[in-house]
């Protein structure tokens, strides 16, 4: 019998995180650690947001370097996990009536590789990737979600990766450490009070939540893929918070665990 996987939300934060030994990096470790070995991961990345939904189903997934003005270092990291074609026709059907379209183009962007580098380094895990529907509302992914359930008994870890928190606007740049803006830390703290008692509505509808979930999240990409992982939780399931802190203010590098 396999055991039920746990689901869990990373805050990714910089893609400098990747190559980098810090509080983050060796939280995501410690997580990777205290999971196991699963047959495989299927993660819902803030960067891939488009108008439409889609999960990789090439076997050789490729290391996407999706940003500009970082070390050479960084781009040169790959992460040579490969992908499952069995795993995504099975997200296909689950996710069913609801048009999936198989993608061989895509890949592992750094919402995935950046993390799993540090949770799973030997890169041997297939990993899959399913996007983000831009234009359809926070209700129906996480209804979508739902529909998700049974691969976490099929040994399946599912892996939301984003930031509860992200306002690049309002980000200080610069090796200072610097303490949360209020607002951030205010919703930080709203949010994982509603995530301990299981309150998922106020989540969904984030947007009813005032100035403080505003400037918290000025748009859903990289807050979407928690609701990915929180419609999962079953009844008799806690949630624990492995991984904490806050980046350059506005970034909540909070990591969720589900079960």
């Amino acid at each position: 019998m396999t055991t039920r996987m746990p689901a869990i939300f990373f805050g990714h934060g910089n893609p400098m995180n990747a190559i980098s030994d810090n509080a983050y990096s060796r939280g995501w470790a410690a997580v990777g650690a205290s999971v196991g070995r699963p047959e495989a991961v299927l993660c819902i990345s803030a960067h891939w947001y488009l108008p439409a939904t889609l999960v990789t189903a090439m076997p050789v997934p490729r290391t996407i370097h999706d940003f500009g003005g970082f070390p050479r270092q960084l781009f040169e990291v790959e992460y040579p996990a490969p992908g499952s074609p069995d795993l995504a026709r099975r997200v296909q059907a689950l996710l069913s009536p609801t048009q999936i379209g198989l993608d061989e183009r895509w890949g592992l962007d750094h919402g995935t590789w950046s993390v799993l580098c540090h949770v799973f380094p030997s890169a041997d895990i297939p990993v899959v990737q399913l996007s983000i529907d831009e234009t359809q509302p926070a209700a129906f992914h996480y209804e979508l979600a739902r529909r998700l359930a049974p691969l976490r008994d099929e040994g399946v870890l599912i892996v939301g990766s984003g930031n509860l928190v992200h306002n690049l606007h309002s980000y200080a740049w610069g090796q200072q450490r610097v303490e949360p803006y209020d607002w951030a830390a205010r919703f930080d703290q709203q949010a994982r009070a509603l995530l301990g008692a299981a309150d998922h509505a106020p989540l969904i509808a984030y947007q009813t939540l005032g100035r403080d979930a505003q400037l918290s999240i000025p748009t859903p990409d990289h807050y979407l893929p928690l609701l990915y992982v929180i419609a999962l939780q079953h009844e008799d399931e806690a949630v624990s918070f492995p991984v904490e802190g806050f980046d350059g203010g506005s970034i909540s590098m909070a990591a969720v665990r589900i079960g």
